[in-house]
Formats: structure tokens, C-alpha cells, sequence
């Protein structure tokens, strides 16, 4: 009871039932969401505050940026999405401020676009920077093991480079990313290689245009640190495998590598392997194994550990796999 009575007292205000509604539909920072609400950066920080406190929202700092987003733990948890779900989607006030995030969430995806399109042609020498990227492809191989893999999705192919490292052990294979100039790369590459079984397309990682159950495997590879919402793109992953199917992330640990913020365009630096396991168990997928690999020859503060996490569609979510692709 109180719980309850502390959730609906924070809650309790215009600008917090803002900040909630906002918070369910994104991570964001105290200075964007300063920039929707418009207004001071103190008041804003000072409702944040009291949302915390109420376990309604959670606060988690990377580097000098500090994110909130809505409680996906805890006591309150299932007061936020009741009071979420409550909130009138047509109010004229919410929906500037969806308009608003809206175009905050084009900003980030045309920085990050461009980025892309400008380093097209030598994305594959930035992955390597770090973790050589043969040894990254190794333990990716052993990863999702020796079963057969009908169909491959790759989510955020860039030029090509997962889907032609299973090229060989895949019958088909389907890469999706967001960027034309990427994926005329990635055909180019793919033509190359006379890698016919394999193609591209482009494609919303949010909102893939594939049924559910489709897949046997899916990588994400080096792209959640780019994105708004994490663990939206996990589960949807996720609803595009077949009972028994695999999903492996290849991402970077937690860092303090700054400039990869300002140079790269990097959203996240890196994610704990709990939060992973988190989105994974959400997504409905079965216990996580991890592996890190970590930079041979670098110092402590330039140490950058891609870690693979992968994890099992649960073979008894066929039911709901059936209703789903009905």
C-alpha cells in the first residue's frame, strides 16, 4: 500500500505524468528532455528526482551522460505501466511532446546515418581498431555453435561482413540496415564473393518486415551502442526466431572511451551483461551465456571488451509461436 501511495504522489503532477509518458517511449537525457518540456534544466531535474525516488523511473550514468528511462524493476514497476498506460495519448500537450521526441529520435538516427554513409567504404577497418576482428569472428562462429542454420538474419549489416563469415555454414542469409550507401557496399561485397544465397535490403530494426518465427539465427553485431532503445530491437529480433532459434549480440562492455560518443557516434558505452539478460529473458529467450574478449595491448584507459551474449528462443513458447505467425 505504500508503494502505491508513493508512486501516485509522485506521479501526481503535469510535468512528472509528462516525463512518464515520455520515459516509456525512449532513454533520454536530462538536457533532451529539458529541450521537449521546455523548461529549465534545475526543475526538470528536480521531478526526475522525485520519480526515482518513487522507483517509478531509474537514473544510470555512462561517462559524463546521465540517461533515465522507465523502471523495468522494482516494487513500482507495475504502478508505472498501469499509470502509463492511463495517460491520454490525444492530451494536446503530450502530443507536442511526442512530436518533439520524435524529432530528437531523426536527429540521433540522421547523426548516426551519416556517420555511417561517410565511413561507408571503411567501416570494417573501425571494427577492428579494438578486438581483432578474426578473433571476434571465431568465437561469433562458436557462439551459435554446429547445428545447421536454415536462415541467417543479420540486423545492421553494414557491408556484408556477418553474413559472409557464415556464408558457408547458412542456407539463406537476409542482413538489413538502414543506410543505402551501406548496402550498395554490402551488395558489392556479396557479388564479389558470388555469395548468391545471401542478400540485403533496408530495413527498420525496430519494425522488421518479416513474420515471426522466420529465422533460425539472428546477430546483432556492433549496433546496439547506436540506438535509443536497446531492448526494443532485442525482442524484436527476438519475435523473428523459430522455437529453438538463436539470438547473438556482439556488443562492447562498459566503457569510459568518450570520443566514441563525439568521433563515432556512439549512443551507449556498452552494456553490463544483466541488462543484456534482462532484455533477452523480456524478449522471451532462455538463459544467456557470455564471453568477453578483451584488447591485447592497450592500457587501462583505453581498454575496450567486446563481449558476445547469446541466448535461446524457448522451445516452449511454440504455442504462443503459433498463434503469433496464425
Amino acid at each position: 500500500m505504500q508503494t502505491l501511495l508513493n508512486s501516485l504522489r509522485a506521479a501526481g503532477e503535469p510535468t512528472r505524468l509528462r516525463l512518464l509518458a515520455l520515459l516509456a517511449r525512449a532513454e533520454l537525457t536530462v538536457s533532451e528532455l529539458t529541450q521537449i518540456l521546455g523548461q529549465s534544466q534545475p526543475r526538470v531535474s528536480r521531478h526526475l528526482k522525485l520519480l526515482c525516488e518513487a522507483q517509478l523511473i531509474d537514473r544510470f550514468q555512462e561517462g559524463s551522460w546521465v540517461f533515465y528511462r522507465f523502471a523495468d524493476h522494482g516494487p513500482a514497476v507495475a504502478v508505472a505501466r498501469a499509470l502509463a498506460n492511463l495517460i491520454p495519448e490525444h492530451d494536446a500537450e503530450l502530443e507536442r511532446d511526442t512530436q518533439r521526441l520524435a524529432a530528437i529520435k531523426r536527429a540521433h538516427a540522421a547523426r548516426a546515418a551519416a556517420y555511417f554513409d561517410e565511413n561507408a567504404a571503411h567501416w570494417d577497418h573501425i571494427r577492428s581498431l579494438y578486438v581483432a576482428e578474426s578473433e571476434v569472428e571465431r568465437a561469433m562462429v562458436e557462439a551459435l555453435g554446429d547445428d545447421p542454420i536454415d536462415d541467417l538474419l543479420d540486423l545492421g549489416t553494414g557491408t556484408g561482413h556477418v553474413l559472409r563469415v557464415f556464408s558457408d555454414r547458412i542456407r539463406r542469409g537476409l542482413g538489413i540496415d538502414c543506410s543505402r550507401e551501406m548496402l550498395a557496399v554490402a551488395r558489392a561485397n556479396l557479388e564479389q564473393s558470388n555469395l548468391r544465397h545471401c542478400q540485403v535490403r533496408q530495413g527498420d530494426i525496430y519494425n522488421l518486415e518479416l513474420p515471426s518465427g522466420a529465422v533460425d539465427a539472428a546477430i546483432i553485431h556492433h549496433v546496439l551502442h547506436f540506438l535509443d532503445d536497446p531492448a526494443a530491437a532485442v525482442a524484436e529480433a527476438a519475435r523473428t526466431l523459430r522455437p529453438g532459434g538463436r539470438l547473438l549480440i556482439v556488443d562492447f562492455s562498459p566503457h569510459q572511451l568518450e570520443f566514441l560518443r563525439s568521433r563515432y557516434a556512439h549512443r551507449r558505452l556498452g552494456f553490463t551483461d544483466d541488462e543484456v539478460a534482462s532484455w533477452c529473458e523480456a524478449a522471451g529467450l532462455g538463459e544467456l551465456s557470455v564471453r568477453h574478449l578483451a584488447a591485447a595491448g592497450k592500457t587501462d584507459s583505453e581498454q575496450l571488451v567486446v563481449s558476445l551474449w547469446c541466448s535461446t528462443r524457448r522451445k516452449d513458447s511454440a504455442a504462443t509461436y503459433e498463434r503469433e505467425v496464425a
